[in-house]
């Protein structure tokens, strides 16, 4: 057999070995919350619009949660100021509150092009619209860090009509207290709030590092896939810590508010997205119910 015909082959059998998935996942909600480098590299950044574009066409139901903290602290930079961060959390006064909320809404619509330029219609909102997301102050171990929410009700309605009208929602993390004052809110608790609300199927989280493992300085000790109570067991026996902590706790939360699996995928990997949703192999971290193990 020649060479172009094996090639040839060889694609029918990725598309086979796609079609259980898409039949599995038509007309289901997927969460995919979309930062880190991805973001920030443009060849990247349309990788994963084309992976989410495509989800979209083969009867998914994507919603994209985006974070923009390296916009961000440029522009805090610009206009003179330090970025600061307590526990992971930017520390946010007035000031960098109306920096972030407008480099969010720059990113947001930023996406919806992209989206659109592959012919799926978008639609950008963040968590004020449609009284999305509520949210009271944080504080991170008592300390006041400034603007930054804690969501404490998640209305999903807008998302459905969304949905249902045929659109990708884009969302960008910024919310109103009961007083309507304005929020930044870390985008994973964003993403994980939404993914329980709407009881997706799937909530993915694109990240800057390959998945979980039981010990960070080795590399054999990769898990690509856990049930959330081994993952639960992992955070008490102190296996977990740094940016990966409060990460996971989040996806264990979502798993036992109903979301299905949670996935954990290196977003520095070209169309990682499709390759863990649509092949037997999967290349990240997988958490899952432990019914389903």
């Amino acid at each position: 057999m020649d060479k172009d015909m094996e090639q040839v082959l060889k694609k029918a059998e990725v598309l086979i070995e796609a079609l259980p998935y898409i039949q599995k996942f038509n007309r289901k909600i997927i969460v995919v919350k979309y930062g880190g480098s991805a973001m920030s590299n443009e060849e990247l950044k349309r990788n994963v619009i084309q992976d989410v574009t495509l989800l979209k066409l083969v009867g998914f139901k994507p919603i994209i949660v985006h974070g923009g903290g390296k916009e961000i602290s440029r522009w805090v930079g610009k206009v003179g100021k330090e970025a600061e961060f307590v526990n992971g959390l930017r520390v946010t006064d007035a000031e960098t509150m109306e920096i972030a909320e407008m480099v969010l809404g720059k990113v947001n619509k930023s996406l919806v092009t992209l989206v659109q330029e592959l012919g799926v219609k978008a639609m950008g909102i963040s968590g004020k619209d449609g009284g999305l997301l509520t949210v009271e102050k944080k504080y991170s171990d008592g300390k006041d860090i400034g603007y930054v929410g804690e969501i404490t009700k998640v209305d999903p309605k807008i998302l459905y009509d969304m949905l249902e009208k045929d659109f990708l929602p884009i969302v960008a993390p910024v919310g109103l207290d009961e007083n309507f004052e304005t929020y930044n809110i870390n985008a994973d608790d964003a993403a994980c709030a939404i993914a329980k609300a709407v009881g997706a199927d799937k909530l993915v989280f694109l990240t800057d590092i390959e998945g979980l493992y039981k010990d960070i300085n080795d590399k054999n000790s990769f898990i690509s896939r856990i049930k959330a109570s081994d993952a639960d067991k992992l955070i008490a026996d102190g296996f977990i810590g740094g940016g990966m902590l409060p990460k996971l706790n989040n996806c264990t939360s979502a798993i036992q508010n109903g979301v299905n699996r949670v996935h954990i995928l290196d977003g520095r990997i070209p169309h990682c997205l499709l390759l863990e949703i649509f092949t037997d192999q999967g290349i990240g971290t997988a958490i899952i119910r432990d019914e389903d193990m």
